[in-house]
């Protein structure tokens, strides 16, 4: 399945965006995550959801703030995020995978990659 992130762009501190992950293929039989990797830094996990929908999963600096969805009718994952601050500035990625994890050696398919900028 080959995915397309979009949505990202320049946003001031406290705003929001809506980063959609749109799929080739059928996603119903994958987890999906996103990732993010600032300059300088190693690529990291964001948040996951299952299958249905119905289980999440939250990186500390970003729980109370960010919220993961998906439609498996429209292939589509997406991620709120609001409240954002500086530190959130980075390439967000979202990806597929047969295995549960916050792990990204776990996920088998990725996206290119939308630039999230926030400004103080």
């Amino acid at each position: 399945v080959q995915l397309q992130a979009s949505g990202g762009g320049l946003v001031q501190a406290g705003g929001s965006l809506r980063l959609s992950c749109a799929a080739s293929g059928r996603i119903s039989n994958y987890i999906m995550g996103w990732f993010r990797q600032a300059p300088g830094k190693e690529r990291e996990f964001v948040a996951a959801i299952s299958r249905r929908g119905v289980t999440t999963a939250y990186a500390d600096s970003v729980k109370g703030r960010f919220s993961i969805s998906r439609d498996n009718a429209k292939n589509t994952v997406y991620l709120q995020m609001n409240s954002l601050e500086p530190e959130d500035t980075a390439v967000y990625y979202c990806a597929a995978s047969m295995n549960c994890g916050k792990d990204l050696v776990e996920y088998v398919h990725w996206g290119q990659g939308t630039q999230v900028t926030v400004s103080s």
